[in-house]
């Protein structure tokens, strides 16, 4: 059996994401008989079918969900190669951290700093992004390094905790509750994050803005509109509620509310003196202040800001720092 190409893998991951052969050709730009002959000759070759297809719909097999999962592996992987060996072969290019504004719990000023300060320090650029952007970016070779709430998908990383801080409750000013000088999650009952998920259980996976899609706010704007009405609550960590006040929102505390974490990644077996650096700094960081200031400005190190689809915005001015 001869082994998958890179085209076959790609044909066949945008045929299995779209569930429709029409939509992976326009996707690939391509004509729809030839997708449809790549699909067939790919199950012919391991002898197995990927793909059920009706008049009506196209559904994966069991061997189609292992080679989806498996391929976009091996799709990321080869997209990180050719990135890392572009980024090395420009000698001393940035290094490239991965967040979400104000998901950095207060550090990012004096994290920059003390990297500016390490003799295998690079200029840094800030990939900026929604929750959940990070990890893709990390796998497929945009960012180098990361910082990201807890939990997430850690599988091909490495991972370090470097802070724990505690988390609130975000209340509508009107809330009988807002009046309370501490609550405990029973209390809650009855109200529901912005996915409609019982806020009695604690923070999930999709309590705030922007994340896996299961919540339906746009951004933090949106949450807080929906908070400030009364139409959910939110979990936020007290350095991301330190810069959202609003006139129509309480934060107030819940004695049982587990902490936010938040930690820092990168390529599983990465082994860079910069990337070693990085996360150096970040540990020395949080060790010499218990109340880092959010709002320094810039270190010099920072030399452009982006966002994970390529977007540019150029220097940050300090008020524009995601810190």
């Amino acid at each position: 059996m001869s082994e998958l190409d890179v085209r076959q893998l790609k044909y066949f991951v945008a045929v299995a994401e779209e569930l429709h052969f029409g939509r992976a050709a326009e996707r690939l730009s391509i004509a729809q008989p030839p997708l449809s002959r790549t699909i067939s000759d790919m199950e012919r070759q391991l002898g197995v079918t990927l793909l059920e297809r009706t008049t009506r719909q196209v559904r994966l097999t069991e061997a189609g969900e292992v080679l989806l999962r498996d391929a976009r592996a091996a799709l990321d992987a080869i997209a990180a190669a050719t990135r890392r060996t572009q980024q090395a072969g420009h000698g001393n290019g940035a290094l490239r951290l991965a967040l979400k504004v104000d998901y950095d719990g207060g550090i990012l000023p004096a994290v920059l700093a003390a990297f500016e300060r390490d003799e295998n320090a690079r200029p840094v650029e800030l990939l900026l992004g929604d929750l959940g952007e990070q990890v893709q970016a990390l796998r497929d070779g945009r960012a180098d390094v990361a910082l990201i709430p807890a939990p997430f998908d850690d599988r091909g990383l490495d991972v370090e905790s470097v802070l724990t801080e505690p988390r609130l409750v975000a209340l509508a000013a009107g809330d009988p509750l807002a009046a309370r000088a501490s609550l405990r999650l029973a209390d809650l009952e009855g109200r529901t994050l912005a996915d409609g998920t019982p806020a009695t259980r604690g923070p999930g996976t999709s309590e705030g803005p922007s994340d896996d899609g299961a919540a339906p706010c746009r951004d933090l704007t949106h949450l807080l509109t929906l908070i400030e009405l009364g139409r959910a609550v939110w979990f936020p960590p007290t350095s991301v509620a330190a810069r959202n006040q609003r006139a129509g929102v309480v934060y107030a505390e819940v004695t049982d509310l587990p902490p936010a974490e938040l930690l820092i990644a990168w390529p599983q077996g990465v082994r860079s003196a910069f990337v070693s650096a990085f996360v150096q700094a970040a540990h020395l960081a949080v060790r010499a202040s218990g109340g880092l200031r959010a709002d320094a400005g810039p270190p010099a190190a920072v030399t452009k800001v982006s966002d994970l689809n390529g977007q540019e915005s150029g220097r940050p001015r300090p008020s524009a720092m995601p810190a």
